[in-house]
């Protein structure tokens, strides 16, 4: 899946938005973004899937976090340029 069908979804988009602000555990992150689990978590596959997302265990929850950064860049008439790209988080930002 490429990086324009993942953030072809407002919920996956707004999933990553709340992950910029660190890991949130699976329930926690979709009563924020007003969602419930179950779809939480197949957009959070699809992220996973998709490399930007990863998950680890503290005791019985599962918390998900960015582990890439994405990058959009838009340029106007007439350079006309549309980017969209990934690249790993730099730990030391």
């Amino acid at each position: 899946m490429s990086l324009i069908d993942v953030f072809g979804s407002t919920q996956r988009v707004k999933i990553i938005r709340e992950l910029s602000r660190g890991p949130r555990y699976v329930s926690e992150l979709a009563e924020t973004i007003g969602m419930d689990g179950s779809t939480a978590v197949h957009h959070l596959s699809v992220l996973e899937e998709a490399g930007l997302v990863e998950h680890y265990h503290r005791g019985s929850r599962k918390y998900y976090r960015l582990v890439r950064k994405v990058e959009l860049q838009a340029t106007p008439p007439p350079e006309r340029t549309f980017i969209l790209q990934a690249s790993e988080i730099d730990e030391s930002e």
